[in-house]
């Protein structure tokens, strides 16, 4: 964890005052403020984390009646299950008691969670099944104490959450993905590699780098010799061109080149956002590996490859990188002031074989990578930017769109 110094004095009106004084420099990078404010960090969690979407995980990590996982975000955590009927539940890792953790192991199968401060057994559902000797309180009823529930949706075989049990239905936003997305099968996939890499830098940081590509050519250099991405459109237009020419055909999917946007502002509701685009990759690689050459079988119905990739975006939070025959799924997850979970999963076809059709080192090798890289930039970012010396410049007008998008959509909502 890195230390940084608190400004004792911080409070809510200055942190109005901060963002009415940033919203007047659009297109200048975030003052340093937000990466070091506590109470800034307090009002994210509040009004912005804890009320989007987020990716929670896939339903192959909950196969059976009982199975379940936790997700950690902050300082709380949240466990994800499916229940005795075979529905995905998700709720507060938290007795309604006292409030111990009533689950301790990351991952496992139960017929009931227990807390194992007073012995309060709750169901694999939530619901408050037997609460000791509580019967001796006049008017006790379990049905008030039911572990406090968490908003879920699954889209395709991806469970994704909202703590704000009155938020909007994510699932009506993610059918505007349909028809490039469910070529990919994503719900009999499988997970061939998962990776956790901790960066000590403020949330913002991470994702910000994650938004912007003006940093690939001189970070990524095996990622910038494949992807097109890392080049100004003007460039690429030809290319990017000639793939949506043949994509339908060489892929036998129609429309998995089209185009979506409704991120930030533009979604239809707050922390709703999908968004996706097909680009090209440069000639003569087919994916997103060592050398550009397949590492797996192909994905769902793809009969081929089109030399494209498919970006996907799914809440404020969550990306997907889906290419023929494999797909990578970031999640970016605030753990405190300057502290980032980076989770990368890695994706084959449910049906492929490890060892036979896949090695998952293969098939993680680029995106391990990249994100080593990627942590180390954002770490001398996060030093710099914790300086009480520095000055924000302007954003990129092209590379970095997105992040001017993001940061506007990030102030209004603190602004509320």
């Amino acid at each position: 964890m890195k230390v940084i110094a608190t400004d004792v004095n911080d409070n809510v009106a200055r942190m109005k005052e901060m963002v009415a004084e940033q919203q007047k420099k659009s297109g200048v990078a975030a003052d340093p403020y937000f990466y070091r404010s506590h109470v800034t960090y307090e009002q994210e969690l509040s009004n912005i984390i804890f009320k989007s979407w987020l990716y929670a995980g896939h339903i192959s990590q909950v196969p059976n009646n009982g199975d379940y996982f936790l997700m950690d975000i902050g300082e709380d955590s949240i466990i994800v299950s499916r229940d005795q009927n075979g529905e995905i539940q998700s709720q507060h890792n938290i007795c309604r008691h006292r409030g111990a953790r009533v689950c301790e192991e990351p991952s496992g199968n139960r017929k009931t969670f227990v807390c194992p401060y007073h012995g309060w057994v709750y169901n694999t559902d939530g619901s408050l099944k037997a609460a000791r000797h509580m019967d001796a309180l006049e008017g006790f009823d379990c049905s008030d104490y039911n572990l406090k529930k968490v908003k879920v949706n699954v889209y395709k075989g991806m469970i994704f959450i909202n703590c704000d049990i009155n938020a909007e239905e994510f699932l009506p936003s993610l059918q505007k993905l349909d028809i490039p997305f469910s070529g990919y099968h994503m719900e009999n996939a499988k997970i061939a590699q998962k990776k956790t890499y901790k960066v000590d830098a403020n949330w913002k940081l991470v994702l910000e780098n994650y938004l912007e590509c003006y940093h690939c050519a001189t970070s990524h250099r095996q990622y910038a010799k494949m992807h097109t991405l890392k080049d100004l459109a003007c460039n690429t237009d030809s290319l990017n061109q000639a793939m949506h020419e043949r994509s339908a055909e060489a892929t036998g999917i129609d429309g998995v080149a089209n185009e979506v946007w409704a991120i930030y502002d533009d979604a239809p509701h707050f922390g709703g956002c999908v968004y996706t685009s097909r680009y090209a990759l440069y000639d003569g690689f087919k994916t997103g590996s060592q050398d550009g050459q397949p590492v797996a079988p192909l994905m769902g119905d793809f009969k081929g490859y089109d030399g494209g990739v498919g970006d996907y975006q799914m809440g404020p939070l969550t990306f997907m990188l889906n290419y023929p025959d494999h797909c990578v799924l970031y999640r970016f997850v605030p753990r405190g002031l300057t502290e980032t979970d980076m989770e990368i999963i890695w994706f084959v076809n449910g049906d492929a074989e490890e060892g036979a059709d896949y090695n998952p080192e293969k098939v993680s090798w680029l995106w391990h990578h990249t994100t080593l890289e990627d942590e180390f930039i954002i770490m001398r970012n996060s030093a710099g930017v914790n300086s009480r010396f520095f000055e924000p410049g302007p954003y990129h007008p092209e590379f970095e769109e997105i992040s001017m998008q993001f940061v506007a959509w990030y102030l209004d909502a603190l602004a509320r």
